[in-house]
């Protein structure tokens, strides 16, 4: 009998670059049938860049999902009665005007019920629970949709940038059991070219997210203007360093000091609520692959911080993947993973 065969592709539209991975279940084996990463071209339109890097990689399918992020996005979480799915649907709009900065026939909602890894969420009653409000303005998800289309593809998900990345660290602890204990608390920070995404799970439960508009950008701009060179420059040093790590680390180190300082106040917040500390911290993102920023970060979270593979122990099509290159830039696919694993809930 042949396997029942389906596949989806994640589609990560980053400021800097874009990154393409396709998944493909085979039975119940989830294998990486194809994957394309290229930088953007600055004065190339974003579409142009996304067909540029799909020419000359095969793909099964057109179908993708795909994420927003930036200040458009509006995440809540909420205290709410009991209710069912269909009557949180319809009073989730209700409560949205409280808490959306937007006028709410802008926007699209989406709410989903909360599950604290089968224990109750803290400071609840009885008859209460636990409510994720996601919010997107309309017209950032028809631009979205537009531009996927235009270069024909179909988009099948539009996600978050955050969530993503919440279900590429599920999606690889179902390959890697027993890589985290399912009672420990655990942080990810994805640091993009202009923002960082920050999410704290506790027992696989999502507890809290935020989005820091700090990232590699900073990074490179920092070492621009200290070292007296270009940004193109500046970049190429970032991404090897070799003999001038020294003056990189003076450059660059006041910029990580910053963003560390930012996400230590998201994890201070967190504890405090929650009455349970981080205890560890997992890094993505092409903004971290500069050594410095995880030292760095360790010293100020005082707590295990690392980087980690999204496509640890996953199958890949060796026929058809550049595994090498997929190995190498896995830091920076965490997104991209995220996206392509929604192929489970179809």
């Amino acid at each position: 009998m042949f396997k029942k065969q389906k596949s989806l592709i994640g589609l990560d539209i980053g400021a800097h670059a874009v990154k393409a991975v396709e998944l493909t279940q085979m039975g119940s084996e989830f294998v990486v049938t194809a994957y394309a990463q290229s930088d953007i071209d600055p004065d190339a339109a974003r579409g142009d860049a996304i067909i540029d890097m799909l020419q000359g990689h095969v793909f099964r399918t057109r179908r993708v999902a795909t994420a927003v992020s930036g200040k458009s996005v509006i995440v809540r979480y909420l205290t709410m009665v009991h209710m069912s799915d269909d009557d949180l649907r319809n009073a989730v709009k209700f409560e949205a005007d409280k808490y959306i900065p937007f006028d709410i026939d802008e926007v699209v909602l989406d709410a989903q019920r909360l599950d604290d890894g089968g224990r109750r969420f803290e400071g609840l009653a009885d008859d209460e629970m636990r409510v994720l409000l996601v919010a997107v303005k309309r017209s950032l998800i028809e631009d979205h949709v537009g531009l996927v289309q235009s270069i024909g593809l179909q988009p099948s998900v539009i996600d978050v940038d955050a969530f993503a990345l919440g279900n590429a660290f599920e999606f690889r602890n179902q390959f890697a059991p027993n890589v985290e204990q399912d009672h420990r608390v655990s942080a990810l920070i994805d640091v993009g070219a202009q923002k960082s995404n920050i999410i704290i799970l506790r027992g696989g439960a999502l507890c809290f997210t935020r989005e820091i508009y700090l990232g590699g950008d900073d990074l490179t701009s920092a070492a621009s203007k200290r070292l007296g060179c270009e940004m193109h420059q500046a970049e190429a040093l970032k991404r090897q360093p070799g003999d001038n790590i020294e003056a990189l680390r003076d450059a660059v180190l006041p910029t990580i000091d910053d963003l560390g300082n930012e996400i230590h106040l998201s994890f201070d917040y967190f504890e405090n609520q929650f009455d349970q500390p981080v205890d560890d911290v997992f890094l993505s993102g092409g903004g971290v692959e500069l050594p410095l920023v995880a030292e760095t970060f360790e010293k100020i979270f005082e707590k295990r911080t690392r980087q980690w593979d999204p496509t640890e122990r996953l199958a890949v099509d060796e026929d058809a993947v550049d595994v090498d290159a997929l190995r190498a830039n896995a830091g920076q696919l965490a997104v991209v993973m995220g996206l392509a694993c929604r192929l489970r809930k179809d």
